[in-house]
């Protein structure tokens, strides 16, 4: 960061104001008096020396699911803050990045609810995607991607519950990382699923995700050590997970794969778990009754003022049993198990983010188009957060129209080692 944290915040303001931009699709609220207090309190620290590290003076934004004292908190939704109290302290995320000196520049939009892989927002529109903004931003951080691909700082801070940070970073071409669920607190947080919830940055590289991250997790930020690839031990997903890809993402990832090639020693592994993960997902899933819970009684008293597709998926939960959704939760134990295991052998796993590009707005405009994009939205990168491990989307710029996104998996709390492999892939990607 050359430019002084004042000078990169007037910058973001502009962008965001700009109404040939997607400032007003992308930032929901924006603190413009705040931050700009916030910035000339970073510099004057750095300019003495005082810094409080590399997210000082940062500029980022977070999504609007995350608690500002003394505001309703919307995610996304009309209906919730008419029912809904003002916050009575900022979520634990948000008093860790003050603390680290980032300057809170907005919150961004978001599908509602957080219940979808694509970004649509009825309520307060779609922010159109960086790449083609005829095209889905991704979800449910769609704000967020669409914030940091157009510049709007560099670090935005999303959640990932079934693929919510990588989806919008594959589909807008930057990155995004997944934590393991307990690294970061999530007081705060509304919740979409009390078991699958994670929250995660969205950045415009491996180390600002790393950094943010350390400061997500309350740890102090340190430099990545990307080991040689050579010494990594790679698992290269086969079966369902590479089997669906469209004509750009299954021309890009084959030759994001012989790019690194030469670098790594890739062995094809087929996810035994997945069978686990089925079985779950036959009996109702984890996420979905839980959702259902946290918005029955909004759903019984104002459901008609949701989102029809959040509402429509919802719903689809209202009568798995109390069993099943035990059961479920069973399943996941061991297949976190299984999982973790299979990491005895391998350091990382690869596979693409989403087995297709962004679609048209036009393209999710019916119920039954909406729901088959996002079947296919989410049918990799919900894997992982079954499984509990961490993982990271990195940009595939190899010629490709359309940004495609490649996944690197890591094992369930090795989040820092994932990263420094992440880093270790990003320069040979970037070579």
């Amino acid at each position: 960061m050359t430019a002084s944290s004042r000078d990169r915040l007037e910058q973001a303001l502009v962008k965001i104001a700009d109404p040939a931009g997607e400032g007003a699709r992308s930032c929901l609220t924006v603190y413009a008096d705040e931050a700009r207090k916030a910035a000339d309190a970073a510099d004057a620290r750095i300019k003495s020396g005082g810094s409080r590290g590399p997210l000082d003076g940062a500029v980022i934004t977070i999504k609007d699911l995350f608690d500002i004292k003394g505001e309703v908190t919307r995610a996304g939704s009309k209906v919730l803050p008419a029912r809904s109290k003002p916050a009575t302290a900022d979520a634990a995320i948000v008093t860790r990045l003050r603390e680290a000196g980032a300057v809170i520049a907005a919150k961004t939009n978001m599908t509602e609810f957080a219940y979808s892989g694509l970004g649509a927002n009825p309520h307060y529109g779609t922010p159109g995607n960086p790449a083609d903004r005829k095209r889905v931003p991704g979800g449910s951080s769609s704000g967020a991607a669409v914030a940091v691909g157009d510049g709007v700082g560099e670090i935005a801070i999303g959640t990932d519950t079934g693929g919510s940070t990588r989806i919008p970073a594959a589909f807008c071409g930057v990155t995004g990382f997944k934590p393991t669920v307990k690294r970061v607190p999530r007081t705060g947080a509304f919740p979409l699923s009390f078991t699958l919830d994670s929250i995660g940055p969205i950045a415009r590289s491996v180390a600002d995700c790393a950094n943010a991250d350390a400061i997500l997790a309350g740890e102090t930020p340190s430099p990545l050590s990307p080991p040689a690839l050579g010494d990594v031990r790679v698992g290269l997903v086969q079966s369902y997970p590479i089997e669906g890809l469209d004509d750009v993402v299954g021309k890009a990832y084959p030759l994001a794969l012989a790019r690194l090639g030469s670098h790594w020693k890739g062995s094809d592994i087929t996810l035994d778990a997945l069978s686990i993960m089925h079985t779950a997902n036959e009996r109702g899933g984890v996420a979905p009754p839980e959702a259902y819970a946290i918005h029955r009684t909004l759903l019984a008293e104002a459901g008609e003022g949701v989102d029809p597709n959040v509402r429509a998926r919802l719903l689809r939960s209202e009568k798995i049993s109390a069993a099943d959704y035990i059961l479920a939760l069973r399943d996941r134990e061991r297949g976190i198990a299984q999982m973790d295991a299979l990491f005895d052998k391998v350091d990382v796993l690869v596979m693409p983010t989403v087995q297709i590009v962004a679609p048209t707005m036009d393209e999710v405009s019916t119920p039954e188009s909406f729901n088959k994009r996002n079947v296919q939205a989410l049918m990799n990168t919900a894997i992982w957060n079954f499984f509990d491990t961490c993982a990271i989307s990195l940009p595939i710029r190899l010629g490709n129209a359309l940004p495609v996104g490649l996944m690197l998996v890591g094992r369930h709390g090795g989040d820092r080692k994932l990263l420094a492999i992440a880093a270790a892939v990003e320069k040979q990607l970037e070579a």
